[in-house]
């Protein structure tokens, strides 16, 4: 390898062993807040770059703050969401929230395109919770406000996963839904990252001649 290929990223790569498919990630029937049926893989996760966090409707603590800061994050990811990036908040209370429920509190927090929220079988969401959200700590598995204040970020297409707090500044949140993304070239990079210096070199110069 010499320095060409690595400052381009054009050194060859190993290939990715992919998905891990509906075997890990299981296929189960779910219902969306518009009363549609999916499988959790084949519909939600196959192919795709999604968003997933847990959370109930009727929940008086952490829910609808992390709720309002991931539309927050919805709004500064634009139309991006429902084409190349989907939200999904799965319920942690079934036996409460049904789609009518769900339907109730996605347009009170006025729910924009592309982001659903979803129930089932109460053993399914356990299923799924505990193998995207598991601690292999029984105290914590088991305990459900253990699991509504973080998101968890998969790429399917390339089998990369990252997790973030959900009360973190929704641009930092945005920074770590890009985490999964494919790696962008140095040069882009470079250019971006010259970018946002002289954005902060003139915010800098703003505020010294204000002072």
């Amino acid at each position: 390898m010499d320095r060409r290929q690595l400052l381009t990223g054009s050194v060859a790569r190993p290939p990715r062993t992919g998905s891990m498919g509906p075997e890990y990630y299981s296929n189960a029937t779910l219902r969306t807040h518009e009363n549609k049926e999916v499988r959790f893989y084949d519909d939600l996760i196959k192919d795709k770059h999604v968003v997933i966090n847990f959370m109930y409707a009727e929940c008086e603590g952490a829910c609808p703050l992390t709720t309002a800061n991931l539309l927050r994050v919805q709004k500064l990811l634009g139309d991006r969401v429902g084409r190349d990036i989907f939200m999904y908040s799965i319920t942690l209370k079934p036996w409460q929230d049904d789609p009518a429920a769900l339907a109730h509190y996605a347009k009170m927090h006025e729910v924009g395109p592309g982001w659903l929220f979803l129930t089932g079988d109460q053993f399914d969401l356990d299923t799924i919770r505990f193998r995207l959200f598991r601690w292999d700590h029984p105290g914590l598995d088991f305990n459900i406000q253990q699991h509504t204040g973080m998101v968890r970020v998969i790429n399917d297409s390339l089998d990369r996963w990252s997790m973030c707090p959900t009360s973190v500044r929704p641009e930092m949140l945005v920074k770590a839904i890009s985490w999964v993304e494919p790696t962008k070239p140095y040069r882009m990079r470079m250019e971006e990252n010259l970018a946002r210096q002289a954005l902060i070199d003139a915010q800098g110069a703003l505020a010294y001649n204000a002072g």
